[in-house]
């Protein structure tokens, strides 16, 4: 989260290489990408619609999976098994993205020929986006039962990113889990896992996390997850963060930025050049009941990101105490 470059990079303009990096690691810009390294993305999903999912995926969700949307379909091999046993009895092979698979594996490619990526990887590139579409292209040559470890130099052959094989315009349709047991898929014969297999599964499903999403008119993006300590609302925001931190603002400064008077707003994290702001919530209440606060607050929310009014000193005042409460995931 291979290097193009080990020639030591000029500063962007106006940039002092004293300053932080602006890749958000908060390290000085000399010791960072001016040091020589890749220059990361910090925005590898941007022109997506599945952006937001996508970086759910990555960087919090424990166990879900979506048919990726590709542009056009991955056609049949010959290795894999005849044309109308494949999965859904089309003679397209099925991708589906995963956010953790066995072993932490890039990709695999099961038996019957569907191909699994895995988001929740080592990565060795600067763009997440590229690490991706590689690994998909090394799946469409991999031989059945096979699986990817590490995106290094040289898998995948050229890069491409997401953005070149995917529907730009289709979001995810995300199923979450809520344990792993879809990494085995179900025998024919009904046999349990083997004893390493299932005591493997059993490791995994000990450390998820119970997350629901939270879905509503103006609402996408946005999850329930129990910690075990508490619970918390996280929502993966589109807009660009001067732009939201604005308007989160204008709703502070009014005693609106809380979604009820015992669920507060904690603060924020950067992901991949999104905001994603949390929100302390009530562990005794299911996740369905938080449905109408949030779309409640999407309506207050999409009223101040309309606002395009020069904010007042209070609102300012109340963008700089929320920019306090911010953190960058890396």
């Amino acid at each position: 989260m291979a290097k193009k470059s080990r020639v030591r990079e000029a500063p962007p303009a106006g940039e002092n290489p004293r300053r932080p990096c602006p890749c958000g690691s908060g390290k000085r810009y000399k010791a960072c990408h001016g040091a020589g390294d890749d220059v990361i993305v910090i925005r590898p999903f941007e022109g997506l619609a599945a952006e937001c999912d996508l970086v759910a995926m990555r960087e919090f969700l424990p166990s879900a999976t979506a048919p990726l949307p590709l542009r056009e379909p991955l056609p049949p091999r010959e290795a894999l098994p005849p044309r109308d046993s494949l999965p859904g009895g089309t003679t397209d092979r099925v991708v589906t993205l995963a956010t953790v698979l066995p072993g932490a594996s890039a990709a695999l490619v099961r038996p019957d020929g569907e191909i699994m990526l895995g988001m929740q990887v080592q990565t060795r590139s600067g763009d997440l986006s590229v690490d991706l579409a590689r690994a998909l292209r090394w799946a469409e040559a991999a031989e059945p039962g096979t699986a990817l470890s590490v995106v290094g130099p040289g898998v995948g052959g050229d890069p491409v990113r997401l953005q070149d094989v995917l529907d730009v315009d289709a979001a995810l349709d995300l199923t979450l889990h809520p344990d792993f047991a879809w990494w085995v898929p179900a025998a024919e014969d009904g046999a349990e896992p083997a004893p390493d297999v299932a005591a493997t599964l059993e490791r995994a499903n000990s450390v998820i996390m119970p997350t629901e999403p939270v879905v509503g008119p103006g609402v996408r993006a946005a999850y329930w997850v129990d910690t075990g300590t508490k619970a918390h609302l996280r929502w993966v925001r589109p807009e660009p963060e001067e732009r939201l931190m604005a308007a989160l603002a204008r709703l502070q400064a009014c005693g609106q930025l809380g979604l009820t008077e015992g669920a507060r707003y904690a603060g924020a994290f950067r992901a991949h050049g999104l905001l994603v702001p949390v929100w302390d919530l009530d562990r005794e209440l299911h996740a369905k009941e938080w449905v109408e606060p949030v779309v409640a607050f999407a309506g207050r929310l999409a009223e101040a990101l309309a606002d395009d009014t020069p904010l007042t000193d209070a609102d300012r005042r109340a963008r700089d105490a929320l920019a306090g409460k911010q953190v960058t995931l890396r």
